[in-house]
């Protein structure tokens, strides 16, 4: 199975003002991300695409590949993560090799392990999906949920689910992790979510964290003081 894993990293953030670079328990960012995947073996290769030269010699530095720095209509506000797998993967084919799928691991998920990395690999390849998507579960219990209308609450349950949300089953949400498609059924759907799409559960909310905010800068760099890194060991796939 030839797989490529794209780790997206755009110069332009407006939350986190230069977040792909900066240092996060004494390395960049982007640097947690191309060090795990390094260590699972199974990739053709890791492409870093980004329109910033700084953040093309970081990732340079640290072994990933990065052929060019992305087009500048790939990398606004309104730029999708569809659009620049699109673009890796067309000009990969065209000037190296064909692949069979992708996998996108945004840098924004730095505790993600080397080990999750390689149960999505094995998982794609035991059952061969269109796709495959990382979820964590909900924290917060969903009768504590509500809607806001006109300055009064609302419950987000109906009366009837809100009786009976000790039975409800778990909820899950999409932590931004890991994302792997056929590279087919990407350009075809242009979305990494379809019918045949199967659920990665990471259960770990350290190796869950998404960064976007400051607040989870903070929480990130407090993570680091207080907990063991997940093992990052080089994985052996059967």
């Amino acid at each position: 199975m030839k797989v490529l894993a794209l780790i997206p990293a755009r110069g332009g953030s407006k939350r986190i003002p230069g977040k792909n670079i900066r240092a996060l328990g004494g390395k960049p960012l982007i640097l947690w991300t191309i060090n795990a995947a390094h260590d699972v073996p199974g990739f053709r290769d890791i492409i870093v695409s980004t329109d910033c030269p700084e953040i093309a010699q970081v990732a340079k530095d640290g072994g990933a590949t990065v052929p060019w720095l992305r087009p500048s209509e790939l990398a606004d506000d309104t730029s999708s993560s569809i659009s620049v797998c699109i673009h890796v993967m067309d000009w990969y084919e065209r000037e190296i090799d064909s692949i069979d799928c992708l996998m996108l691991l945004q840098p924004t998920s730095p505790f993600r392990s080397a080990t999750t990395i390689g149960r999505a690999l094995e998982m794609f390849r035991v059952h061969r999906p269109n796709s495959l998507v990382s979820f964590s579960p909900i924290e917060t219990d969903p009768k504590w949920l509500y809607q806001i209308h006109g300055g009064r609450p609302k419950p987000f349950l109906d009366q009837r689910l809100s009786r009976e949300a000790d039975n409800l089953p778990s909820i899950y949400k999409l932590n931004g992790s890991i994302y792997m498609a056929n590279a087919e059924f990407l350009r075809v759907n242009h979305s990494f979510i379809g019918e045949d799409t199967m659920s990665l559960i990471i259960e770990d909310p350290f190796e869950s964290l998404d960064i976007d905010t400051e607040w989870d800068w903070l929480t990130a760099e407090s993570a680091l003081k207080t907990l063991t890194i997940p093992n990052r060991n080089l994985v052996k796939l059967n």
